[in-house]
C-alpha cells in the first residue's frame, strides 16, 4: 500500500500533471507537504490537488494546514507530533488523522492522541535527510510491534526494500523522492497494490 507526499521543489517537469500521472497509478493516497508555502498559496494548490485526486479516486491527505482542510471539506490530515498534542481537541472534524513518529513511545502517545495512522521515519539513508543516520527496520519492528493502527515506512524506500519493510508489520510505505524524479510515473504502480482500505 503506497502513500504518496509531494515536495514540489524536487519536481524537474510540471508539477501538476507529475501528481496527475503518479494518481493514475493507484496510490492509496497522497499527502500534500509543501510546508514552505502560505495559507493562501497552500489553500489555491490544494484545491487543485483535490480536483486530480477525485479524478483519480485517490484520497488527499492535507499535511498540518487543519483550517484549510476543514474549509476544503477534506477528511484526512496529517500532523507532526508537536503539531497533534497541540491540535488533540480539534481532530474529532476530520475522518482520519495521521502522525510522523520518530520513535516507538511517540508512536503510543500518538495512537493515545487520536492518530488512526502513523509514518515512521526514515527507515533507509536518503538524500532528504542527509547528515542523518536512519533509525533502521529494528526501529520500525518495534513501532509496529507497539500499535494496532497501521504503520507506514518512509525513508529510502526501493522496489527492493518494500517486501523486507512489509515483514516488519508495517500496513505499507511512503514515498516522496522517487515519486518527485522519477523518469516515468507508471514505474510506481508496482508499490499500489492495495491490501484493504485504512481512510
Amino acid at each position: 500500500m503506497l502513500i504518496l507526499v509531494t515536495n514540489r521543489k524536487l519536481c524537474r517537469d510540471d508539477f501538476p500533471a507529475r501528481l496527475g500521472r503518479l494518481a493514475e497509478t493507484g496510490p492509496e493516497a497522497i499527502i500534500l507537504r509543501e510546508k514552505d508555502l502560505g495559507q493562501q498559496e497552500y489553500e489555491q494548490l490544494a484545491r487543485q490537488v483535490l480536483s486530480i485526486c477525485e479524478e483519480n479516486k485517490v484520497k488527499l491527505i492535507i499535511n498540518k494546514n487543519i483550517d484549510i482542510a476543514a474549509k476544503l471539506n477534506i477528511p484526512l490530515i496529517h500532523l507532526s507530533m508537536e503539531d497533534l498534542r497541540l491540535n488533540k481537541n480539534r481532530l474529532g472534524q476530520f475522518k482520519c488523522t495521521g502522525a510522523s513518529v520518530h520513535s516507538a513511545d511517540e508512536a503510543v502517545e500518538a495512537r493515545e492522541l487520536g492518530a488512526g495512522y502513523l509514518i515512521a521515519g526514515h527507515i533507509f539513508p536518503t538524500d532528504c535527510k542527509k547528515g542523518l543516520p536512519p533509525r533502521g527496520m529494528d526501529f520500525l519492528r518495534e513501532v509496529c510491534s507497539r500499535v494496532d493502527i497501521p504503520v507506514f515506512a518512509i525513508g529510502g524506500i526501493t522496489r527492493e526494500r518494500v517486501q523486507a519493510v512489509l515483514e516488519t508489520g508495517a500496513k505499507g510505505v511512503c514515498v516522496m523522492s522517487e515519486a518527485m524524479t522519477c523518469r516515468e510515473p507508471s514505474c510506481l504502480s508496482f508499490f499500489s497494490a492495495k491490501q484493504h482500505q485504512i481512510f
